[in-house]
């Protein structure tokens, strides 16, 4: 099966797939996954292999960016000391704790068993964004989960590297050369993303064309990858601070309505690039076991233990973290709902997959490296694991401990902050009648329509009979009607395409409004 059609066909899954998925209430990538493995087990599937390459350069930048945008700095600077915490210090046991395991149950040598330790010591940021993205944590709990799979990838990474160059190399470790390392990865990667965001801010200032704007905006991520590799230096750190960066100043680069059109076009190429990624994460898996001769199943219980054994040094190592940390501010009686959400939050993905893909396959002598092709078995069979047991189970999960923000709640923040819009919009008004800027007639119109809206938001209730689902149906049958006009008049030749285009957007904001809870 040739790429594009490879490509092709995991769209069309995963279109189908996230169909389900919505209906069902369960995370579509689990499901893809899922079914990936389905179709690879099939007789007649051909074998399919995945670059590194293409993995690391071409994916994962726009999923990390993606990612990164949804993480409040106020947010992550609620958090960064749990978060550095889980960053280094699990990041190290998980890899300590797994290798010691795959000495103890595997046939790989200690030096490749660090090399898989490393591999699987950090959390996911794709895997766990997607899985969380349908989870109304609290903020807090979902800046802490999220921040840690976005800022634990310099640990394990400069861990992976350490390993390679024992097991590649048969080098030396240095201490000195190895904290170098990681100051390199971390900080050259903090600089390359501040700069890559600044200069895109820049850019995207002084530019209101939005095709430009949109190629900018796609074209960031890369940048930043590309900038930071190039130097030795983390390219998922590089991509997680410009994104984190652009996101949080994002109502000060561009206007409303190029946001709406950046929202959309990055949806739909997260959409795509999950759909793939996933997919083919589910179609390796049979393609590695038959690769893999004379091992019979022994793989399967393997992958279990390696999974099981991350999972519970990340417990061992959560709920003493939340437990000081609840101390620390006064709860006599630490809770347990909150870290038995973050310990099972730690899904792996793509990023644990494009690092063992990238394992030479022989040693700086010309040796073909030992039971190299163990290691990414293994590896693709945690991460199906990690997606479909964790993945499945995390909602459940949230659900039982009750952290989960409530609809109601969710509503009412809404319309407290719709009200305090529409009041501050009033209070705008009254400034400028005192001041008599603007023509008192105009004034009135506006002061009118805004306090129709606070009166709305205040008579609105759950029911279907309020006020304002009435006067949203109303507004839909306007549109309606100034919909069909709009035909009627392009029809019939009296406007352009572009007049009809421009004014079709301008309804279509308006109904988009109208669908708002």
């Amino acid at each position: 099966m040739r790429s594009v059609e490879t490509v092709l066909f995991l769209v069309v899954i995963a279109t189908v797939v996230a169909t389900f998925a919505r209906r069902l209430r369960i995370p579509a990538p689990s499901l893809l996954v899922v079914v990936g493995v389905g179709v690879g087990l099939l007789p007649g599937v051909p074998a399919v292999e995945v670059s590194p390459e293409i993995i690391s350069l071409v994916v994962l930048p726009p999923l990390l960016f993606a990612a990164g945008e949804e993480l409040p700095l106020r947010d992550l600077k609620a958090v960064w000391r749990p978060v550095t915490v889980l960053s280094v210090g699990l990041v190290l046991a998980s890899a300590g704790a797994v290798a010691a395991v795959v000495v103890a149950i595997t046939p790989l040598p200690w030096e490749m068993a660090f090399v898989l330790g490393a591999v699987l010591a950090s959390t996911d940021p794709v895997a766990v964004t997607a899985l969380g993205r349908r989870l109304a944590l609290p903020p807090r709990v979902q800046a802490l989960v999220q921040a840690e799979s976005l800022f634990n990838d310099a640990t394990s990474l400069l861990l992976f590297k350490v390993a390679l160059t024992v097991a590649v190399s048969a080098g030396a470790l240095s201490w000195g050369h190895t904290l170098s390392q990681f100051a390199l990865l971390a900080g050259g990667g903090l600089a390359a993303g501040a700069l890559v965001a600044a200069g895109a801010f820049l850019v995207r200032r002084r530019t209101e064309d939005p095709v430009l704007e949109t190629v900018v905006a796609l074209v960031t991520p890369y940048a930043a990858y590309v900038l930071a590799e190039s130097v030795q230096a983390s390219g998922v750190t590089a991509v997680v601070v410009a994104s984190v960066i652009l996101g949080t100043l994002s109502d000060r680069v561009t206007t409303a309505r190029i946001r709406l059109q950046l929202g959309a076009v990055y949806a739909t190429v997260v959409f795509l690039l999950e759909s793939v990624v996933f997919g083919l994460i589910g179609l390796q898996l049979p393609t590695l076991v038959r690769g893999l001769d004379g091992e019979g199943g022994q793989w399967l219980w393997q992958a279990a233990a390696l999974a099981a054994t991350a999972v519970v040094v990340r417990l061992l190592w959560v709920f003493p973290l939340s437990a000081i940390v609840q101390r620390r501010s006064g709860v006599r009686r630490p809770s347990w709902q909150v870290p038995a959400v973050v310990s099972w939050a730690g899904a792996r993905g793509v990023v644990p997959l494009a690092a063992a893909l990238s394992i030479p396959l022989v040693t700086s002598a010309g040796v073909p490296l030992e039971r190299r092709d163990l290691v990414v078995l293994l590896t693709a069979a945690v991460i199906v694991l990690t997606l479909v047991v964790q993945g499945f189970t995390l909602a459940p999960l949230v659900r039982r401990t009750g952290i989960a923000l409530t609809p109601d709640h969710v509503r009412r923040e809404h319309e407290s902050a719709r009200l305090a819009l529409a009041r501050a919009a009033l209070a705008h008004l009254d400034v400028l009648s005192e001041s008599e800027a603007v023509q008192q007639v105009v004034l009135a119109q506006l002061r009118d329509r805004w306090q129709g809206r606070i009166d709305r938001i205040e008579e609105d209730e759950p029911s279907s009979d309020s006020v304002s689902a009435a006067y949203r149906r109303l507004r839909r049958d306007l549109l309606l009607v100034e919909g069909a006009e709009l035909t009627r008049l392009y029809e019939s030749g009296e406007i352009t395409d572009a007049t009809r285009r421009r004014i079709q957007r301008t309804l279509d904001l308006e109904f988009a409004g109208l669908d708002e809870p």
